[in-house]
């Protein structure tokens, strides 16, 4: 070996002593992946392509810490194909037009195919993707990507039409129990230089809290490693101490909340569900989870006051009302005080009454002005307010509601085409109930023209 091999051989092993553990934890076969056995296991179908080397462009897919980067660097090591990793992180159109050059001279001179991997290829945006294109297309590259994001929020169609996704699962505390092991009595890529120990309580704890994440489990494990050890070392303690709960936990307080753009509208989805269903503490802990991302509190206030009327509607008129003063007191008072008002509407809004009336009433009305023939305004409806609209006769035989007893009038208000049809479905809850029942006794002393309009709506209050 010459003088500057030898230089780079030493400085590739001290580099690989200081990486993270998770780093130098790497699996070295395709049996060492924690968990995704969907995927890897005997007779499954990406370890089939990967151990016969027919891997096609493909994107990985799934949270962080499941072993998507792993699973690339082991087709490096199975194929016969050249390899050429990127990161979509520091990496733009002129390093794919290189790997490309490249590719295409292996091929011609050796007929060597070239597998690209590109990870966070979500952060390539559709004007380098499409730089991709052609040249997965033609075959000149083998595209391997990986992403913690939703491939359908974040690829283009192109680029998934060309692709096999393959999506990773969360690990499960079972998953990540083995790799802990590996971790503490591998001395070559473990922790030390003898084999460590832990508590049970520590290692369930490690593995429930890691969130499925292999990387940050193995992260806390260092750390609580350390805390160990210096623990031990400012107690002139001589042997190898056992990481115990309260290490774990000190471990664990550093992390941060994951929420990338798939969470932001899964945690959503289930925050308007949990409301509509009426589950108060659901709605609270997925406001907790927005909050504690650093979602933008407005965006919550927004769909707030949105499902207030959508999911509650004419049921508890209040709801809109409570929506709209938690959206003012954020703008008045801020975060992190706010977070109360929001936790008080979100609360109001799940115990409510729900009525999805409103809602369904919109919908159909905008159904019938799109489908069908628009009406002409009823002449005793036009504007009559300005001279001449007599003798058009706009406004002429209006009968204003406030000259009646009740202050109201049986008169129509729609266009011909659409004067027997209802939109409206009143709900059921008995706030609903009691203005449909006066309105119905309304049309008790009305014409039949309105009777029959309103007719359905009687048999459903």
């Amino acid at each position: 070996m010459s003088g500057p091999d030898l230089f780079s051989h030493a400085v590739e092993e001290r580099l690989a002593r200081r990486a993270p553990l998770a780093a130098r934890l790497r699996p070295r076969s395709l049996d060492e992946v924690a968990g995704q056995k969907h995927l890897l296991a005997k007779g499954r179908p990406l370890r089939t392509l990967i151990e016969s080397d027919r891997l096609a462009s493909v994107i990985l897919f799934g949270p962080p810490g499941t072993g998507k980067t792993s699973i690339a660097r082991l087709v490096a090591g199975a194929t016969s194909k050249a390899f050429e990793p990127l990161s979509a992180v520091n990496a733009g159109v002129k390093d794919v037009r290189e790997v490309v050059e490249r590719a295409k001279e292996r091929l011609g001179e050796r007929g060597q195919g070239t597998i690209l991997f590109l990870d966070e290829v979500h952060r390539f945006n559709r004007t380098q993707q499409d730089a991709l294109l052609p040249h997965v297309e033609e075959g000149i590259i083998v595209l391997v990507g990986a992403t913690t994001e939703n491939p359908f929020f974040s690829l283009t169609g192109p680029i998934l039409s060309r692709s096999t996704l393959f999506r990773l699962e969360q690990l499960s505390a079972e998953d990540l129990v083995p790799l802990m092991q590996r971790a503490l009595l591998d001395v070559d890529r473990g922790l030390g230089s003898e084999p460590s120990t832990i508590s049970d309580d520590a290692m369930h704890h490690l593995c429930e809290r890691a969130e499925g994440d292999a990387r940050h489990a193995l992260t806390c494990l260092e750390l609580a490693h350390a805390l160990s050890v210096e623990e031990a070392r400012a107690s002139g303690a001589k042997s190898v101490p056992e990481i115990s709960l309260a290490h774990a936990e000190s471990a664990l307080a550093t992390r941060a909340i994951r929420y990338g753009e798939d969470e932001h509208y899964d945690i959503i989805s289930a925050f308007i569900k949990s409301i509509r269903g009426s589950d108060p503490d659901a709605g609270v802990y997925w406001l907790a989870r927005m909050l504690e991302a650093g979602e933008d509190p407005r965006f919550v206030a927004r769909r707030l006051v949105i499902l207030a009327s959508e999911d509650i509607g004419l049921a508890d008129p209040h709801a809109l009302v409570i929506a709209n003063a938690a959206a003012a007191a954020l703008e008045f008072v801020g975060l992190p005080e706010a977070r109360i008002n929001l936790s008080h509407a979100v609360i109001y809004l799940a115990l409510a009454p729900k009525s999805n009336s409103a809602y369904k009433a919109i919908g159909a009305a905008i159904s019938a002005v799109s489908d069908r023939a628009l009406g002409r305004v009823p002449l005793h409806l036009r504007d009559g307010g300005y001279r001449g609209a007599a003798v058009l006769g706009h406004g002429v035989g209006y009968e204003y509601p406030h000259d009646a007893p009740h202050h109201w009038i049986a008169q129509q208000y729609l266009p011909d085409e659409v004067a027997s049809e209802a939109f409206y479905e009143p709900g059921s809850s008995n706030c609903e109930a009691a203005l449909v029942e006066l309105w119905n006794h309304r049309r008790t002393i009305g014409r039949p023209m309105v009777e029959r309009r309103v007719g359905d709506r009687r048999k459903n209050s």
